[in-house]
């Protein structure tokens, strides 16, 4: 076969259809498995994201603060597109748009370019700055270019931007968000620890957390006990703000004045321990006060330790309104316990989230069967081992770290579970496997208005656990003849 111009155009060649039926049945197989994880190089559907979308996420979490891209402009788009999927609302930033010439020269230019047009167009009270991969790749030194924007009146001398080398091609968005969170910190508390000075607040330093109902919850709990605080970093009202006509490009955040100060704070815990290791150990080399690193509180041991914590550091008691939502959220686990206790779940997601999702499980009889996660380390491992050896629910469960959700399909179609959580790039798994995907985590792109529902806490336990068994009854309920189709369940 030939085209008009002589050549030969090699013809499709169809594949038949048995070869399609047999190689989608191999792929569910052990052989298949053992080929699968035998891979090395290759990663297929990986439950993270880079560096710089956590830096932006940090960065937005701050009053009349800018996130700014120190690289391309199609980077930037996806970081500011993945925020914008998930909460389903305006993410703003702005990027130097370095392109071939900045590859080759540095990208100095562009960034004292768009440093000027930013200040003046947006007018923000400060700007945070990280990198994308291609100035890390060359070697553009920030320090240097910042500090030569300064002296070149770019920027004035006491205008706060904060900058982070968040590299994509390492890391994962968790420690984008810790590099950029404590240089943001590091920024703003300079000169201003005064000696002697208390503000009685407590700092409360959430992490990674792309759930707007979990800083709500954090905030309401503090509220109870009737003790000041600053957060630090607050999305609450940057990514679930009111919609009343007016557009408004730096809705809410952390008050700046409020993050400078938090230096001389009576306290600062620490959660997410995974995605604020660097914050943390900085702050307790220069925070005023106690601190404390602990566990996100999921679950109602996690939840007992943190309101045990923050009642020692203020001595304060624990107010009757938070036992008495801890008595409702135990009967109410007592009354569902039925639903879900000895299912099996496949868990994945940041390292942080995971030893929440666990813990919870493990709490109510459930079995954590797979858990996966694809940044982790040893000391997660260790870690997620202890809390299932803890319990006889966790003998039989399995940790893999570094692995992808494609290795995550072929432990599901092998050693089958009945359940996964994770976030919404497990679709396709839970749709292969035929069972049900309960998504919590980040980022969630196909659901609405899920991370307006708190994790947390005791009325976190009360959402997952009333989300989880609802749709299992559902499924009874789905399947079931007319005969077994009943009224009470």
């Amino acid at each position: 076969m030939a085209n008009n111009l002589g050549l030969k155009v090699k013809p499709v060649t169809e594949t038949p259809q048995s070869e399609i039926d047999r190689v989608s049945a191999w792929i569910n197989t052990d052989d298949y498995k053992e080929k699968n994880f035998a891979r090395t190089s290759l990663v297929i559907n990986p439950a993270h994201a880079c560096q710089p979308l956590g830096a932006e996420l940090a960065a937005h979490a701050f009053e009349g603060s800018l996130p700014f891209v120190h690289g391309s402009q199609g980077c930037a788009s996806y970081y500011r597109s993945t925020l914008n999927r998930h909460f389903r609302e305006p993410a703003p930033a702005v990027s130097d748009a370095m392109t071939e010439d900045g590859a080759v020269f540095g990208g100095q230019n562009n960034l004292h370019e768009a440093l000027e047009n930013a200040y003046t167009l947006y007018k923000p009270k400060m700007i945070a700055v990280f990198t994308s991969c291609m100035p890390e790749i060359i070697g553009d030194d920030l320090t240097a270019f910042i500090k030569n924007a300064r002296n070149k009146g770019i920027v004035p001398k006491d205008f706060p931007v904060p900058y982070a080398n968040t590299p994509s091609f390492n890391g994962s968005h968790v420690h984008g968000y810790d590099s950029m969170l404590l240089s943001i910190l590091q920024t703003l508390t300079d000169g201003k620890q005064v000696e002697g000075r208390c503000t009685g607040k407590l700092n409360l330093i959430p992490g990674f957390d792309a759930n707007t109902g979990n800083y709500r919850e954090y905030k309401r709990i503090l509220e109870a006990f009737g003790i000041p605080y600053t957060v630090l970093a607050d999305i609450s009202d940057v990514f679930d703000s009111v919609n009343d006509g007016t557009y408004r490009p730096y809705p809410g955040g952390t008050k700046l004045d409020d993050a400078a100060d938090s230096i001389n704070g009576k306290a600062t815990i620490a959660l997410g321990t995974y995605s604020t290791s660097k914050t943390f150990s900085w702050v307790k080399d220069n925070y005023s006060g106690k601190h404390a690193a602990l566990p996100m509180p999921f679950g109602i041991a996690k939840t007992d330790a943190f309101l045990m914590k923050i009642a020692e550091l203020f001595g304060k008691e624990v107010p009757a309104s938070l036992k008495e939502e801890r008595g409702r959220a135990v009967d109410l686990m007592t009354d569902a316990h039925q639903y879900i206790h000895g299912k099996k779940f496949a868990v994945y997601g940041d390292p942080d989230y995971l030893l929440g999702y666990v813990s919870f499980l493990l709490e109510m009889g459930a079995k954590p069967h797979h858990i996966l996660c694809s940044k982790g380390t040893k000391k997660l491992e260790k870690e997620l081992q202890a809390l299932l050896d803890a319990s006889p629910d966790g003998k039989e469960s399995k940790i893999y770290i570094n692995k992808d959700l494609w290795h995550l399909r072929s432990l599901l179609m092998t050693d089958p579970v009945d359940a996964i959580i994770g976030d919404s790039h497990g679709k396709f798994d839970a749709r292969d496997a035929k069972i049900p995907l309960f998504r919590f985590g980040f980022p969630v792109f196909d659901r609405v208005n899920l991370h307006r529902e708190p994790l947390v806490g005791y009325q976190g336990v009360t959402h997952m656990l009333s989300t989880i068994c609802n749709k299992f009854i559902d499924i009874v309920d789905d399947t079931c003849d007319d005969r077994h189709f009943e009224l009470m369940r």
